[in-house]
């Protein structure tokens, strides 16, 4: 559990004004001392991150925030990282003291335009019993005794609000190949590949055929011939690096399905039709419009970095134009996405689907197409038609 990767967590956005016991209800919820708990307006300075597992849900990761009204002189900055935690919660906690007012009414407008569903907590100050409502908790946050009763009382609610997603185990590719069936995996050993590990996507999609008790071949690119003449059958799909997808498509047989890691986390975490479609825009572009490079991790780039090097470079090569690249990463993302022509968002593996679909929904109002690493370098390459073959008989996620 404690292994799971943030972005394959529930994630629960804790918000209400200052001192109303926010803190306090992570603390019980959690069964230890996460964050500080004291009198002085203002003690949770940043968001907090929890992991915890919530069962039958699973693992969630809690986001403890800076409260509303906040008087001290970085308030503004602090009421910005909360509401920026919005971006990727995929439910909200609204903690009140006592009784909801102004700023709790105003909280709620606010994660009900973002379309998150939300639970109130009730944070009474004398003792009482765990009461649990349509919609609601009352309760006291700092009654211990009363930590089980409470857990439970949330996790009945939570269960109710929850999205879809998280109710039923998504799938990365096993729905791909039939159960029993060999998926082939080229996995290039470069530069940019952690030492003694593989990185996340390539992990994932090895669990996730191993949940469906596929078999998995993991080869190099420079072993992937050898490896599809050793078989006595052929793979029922074959899966590569973005970085070798020409290669890949170069020598596997038409009536073998193949794709990349990449593409396959478009449509975990996004949308791979609004990928796919964005990709289009490569070739409208013109000399000096600005693309935006959007990396959800922070890494220190190898010499041939995929955001910062390999994509740019070839971008201009295919397109023959003059682009302007700027980079982002982490969870930072630019307001002014007006002044951009193309969006190219990582594949995401470090994020929850949220945090993808509302950087989509920001590039939709902004009226600018966005893809993601995989689909645009198959575009580059010429060989998108062909990757995107295996999606055709499945329903879209």
């Amino acid at each position: 559990m404690q292994n799971t990767p943030k972005g394959l967590r529930l994630q629960i956005a804790i918000l209400g004004k200052v001192n109303a016991g926010k803190s306090s209800f992570l603390n019980l919820m959690a069964g230890q001392e996460v964050s500080i708990v004291s009198e002085v307006k203002g003690t949770t300075t940043d968001v907090v991150e929890k992991a915890q597992e919530l069962h039958p849900l699973g693992p969630v990761l809690w986001l403890d925030t800076a409260g509303f009204g906040d008087e001290t002189k970085l308030s503004e900055k602090r009421l910005e990282k909360t509401i920026k935690v919005l971006d990727k919660a995929d439910v909200a906690v609204l903690v009140c003291d006592e009784e909801e007012g102004k700023t709790e009414k105003e909280i709620a407008e606010l994660v009900q335009s973002k379309n998150i569903p939300m639970i109130k907590i009730f944070n009474k100050k004398e003792k009482c019993d765990v009461k649990v409502f349509e919609n609601k908790i009352t309760l006291n946050a700092l009654d211990v005794s009363k930590r089980s009763e409470a857990v439970l009382a949330f996790q009945k609610l939570l269960l109710k609000v929850c999205p879809e997603d998280f109710l039923t185990q998504p799938v990365m590719l096993s729905d791909l190949a039939p159960e029993g069936g060999l998926v082939l995996m080229i996995v290039p050993i470069d530069y940019e590949a952690p030492k003694g590990r593989l990185i996340m996507p390539q992990v994932q999609a090895i669990r996730d055929c191993l949940d469906r008790n596929q078999m998995v071949m993991v080869v190099k690119e420079d072993e992937y011939l050898k490896a599809l003449k050793s078989l006595k059958q052929k793979p029922d799909l074959v899966v590569c690096d973005s970085q070798v997808v020409k290669f890949m498509v170069d020598n596997t047989p038409k009536d073998i399905k193949c794709t990349t890691f990449s593409i396959l986390m478009a449509r975990l975490k996004g949308d791979l039709r609004v990928f796919a479609k964005g990709a289009e825009s490569i070739w409208s572009l013109k000399d000096k419009d600005k693309v935006l490079i959007a990396e959800s991790c922070t890494h220190h780039a190898a010499d041939d970095d995929i955001g910062t090097i390999k994509i740019p470079n070839l971008m201009k090569k295919k397109t023959g134009k003059d682009l302007i690249f700027e980079h982002v990463s982490g969870c930072d993302f630019k307001n002014n996405l007006k002044d951009y022509k193309l969006i190219v968002q990582c594949g995401g593996c470090t994020q929850n689907r949220r945090a993808i679909l509302s950087r989509i929904a920001a590039a939709q109002s902004a009226d600018v197409p966005m893809t993601n690493y995989g689909v645009c370098l198959s575009e580059l390459n010429g060989v998108l038609e062909r990757v995107m073959e295996p999606f055709n008989a499945v329903k879209q996620k």
